[in-house]
């Protein structure tokens, strides 16, 4: 789909956004859904600056700070991902990247989530190098994450210790060695919806598998605490932009998709079909149980 065409369609009204990116999706998805759950396993003291983040080591914020967590937490938390039905569990770490020795924990991690539990194991782990990455796969890693953020034009208004072109070149790096990838961003940061269209081509240039979508919820003590959120049909028209751009691509609801309320279930409308189930990072979310029945109203759409 060309900008003009995608410029064309921001001029009708939401509900012809939504019916265009619903016909898409029932064209191209197949009524694919998939959960996810993800456990924090190494909080804070992030040398990068994003101005969105809670585990930045440049602000002083509420959350937590530790070292990468024992294998026997990874391993309950993925038994509790399991329970709650979730069909992949991502273990998730602050920083830039993972030394060795954390990378072989990892990888130990994995091995045994792959053995016992019956769930897939995803990582984000920040950039690593490519002996870093070989060491994952072989212990049995088959999807990594690692968000685009925004668009390239606005990147630097939200990071300044590491560029636009360093999460591409991990990206090309992670498919080169035949890693499914998942990446997305977060919106409400400031940037324009030009800025939205832009990620989401930049997304489908890189052929990326899943794309999760976050909505900033600003956080106290970072640069962004005091950004006024964007409105619930912002939202929902980002996510059925989304749709139409990427087509048959997974759009995951991920941080933030409690801001939409009531009006949840129409951003599943509009071509989300995924989403995390059980918190996020530094954020609770929604109960397990909220979901559930959100889900049961919903399967007759998927």
């Amino acid at each position: 789909m060309t900008k003009k065409k995608i410029r064309e369609l921001l001029k009708c009204d939401i509900f012809e956004l939504i019916k265009e990116s619903r016909k898409i999706y029932l064209e191209k998805c197949q009524n694919k859904f998939e959960i996810c759950s993800i456990v924090n396993a190494k909080s804070g003291r992030c040398s990068e600056d994003c101005k969105f983040c809670a585990q930045s080591g440049h602000y002083k914020t509420a959350a937590q700070s530790f070292d990468l967590i024992s294998e026997n937490e990874v391993l309950k938390c993925a038994e509790i991902a399991e329970k709650n039905k979730a069909e992949r569990f991502g273990i998730v770490t602050s920083g830039r990247g993972l030394n060795d020795k954390q990378i072989l924990k990892i990888s130990k991690m994995l091995e045994k989530i792959n053995i016992e539990k019956n769930i897939k194991p995803c990582a984000s782990l920040g950039e690593l190098t490519e002996k870093q990455l070989l060491i994952l796969k072989e212990s049995g890693l088959t999807r990594f994450h690692h968000n685009i953020e925004t668009s390239e034009k606005f990147y630097s208004n939200i990071v300044t210790t590491h560029s636009f072109k360093d999460r591409i070149a991990m990206i090309e790096r992670l498919k080169k060695i035949g890693f499914e990838v998942c990446s997305g961003g977060i919106i409400g940061l400031g940037e324009s919806i030009e800025d939205r269209i832009e990620m989401a081509l930049t997304l489908k240039k890189l052929e990326v598998d899943a794309v999760p979508i976050n909505i900033l919820m600003p956080i106290k003590g970072t640069p962004l605490e005091n950004v006024k959120r964007i409105s619930v049909f912002e939202i929902i028209k980002t996510i059925a932009l989304f749709r139409i751009i990427l087509e048959d691509k997974m759009i995951k609801l991920a941080a933030g998709r409690e801001t939409l309320g009531d009006f949840q279930g129409l951003s599943f409308l509009a071509g989300a079909n995924g989403f995390i189930i059980g918190g996020y990072l530094t954020i609770a979310g929604r109960s397990v149980e909220d979901d559930w029945k959100l889900l049961e109203n919903l399967t007759k759409f998927f």
